[in-house]
């Protein structure tokens, strides 16, 4: 697949990417927290994908505003 998009569409991709990303660590966020009271190796899976989409949202996010946002450490 070779097309060819402008600016502009690849900046409204990125965000709808970010938008997808950032409902995935809320789901994820909640079902940590519905587990961690009866399935903790479950909660640990849903934490660590929560973790995994809060990295994307960085690497977006950057993308999105470079510099704006402070970085972690």
């Amino acid at each position: 697949m070779t097309d060819v998009v402008d600016s502009d569409e690849l900046l409204r991709r990125i965000q709808r990417a970010r938008a997808c990303a950032a409902a995935e660590r809320r789901s994820w966020r909640t079902k940590r927290g519905e587990l961690g009271r009866t399935d903790p190796a479950a909660a640990h899976d849903a934490a660590v994908r929560e973790l995994t989409y809060e990295a994307v949202l960085r690497v977006l996010d950057e993308i999105l505003s470079p510099g704006r946002h402070p970085e972690p450490g």
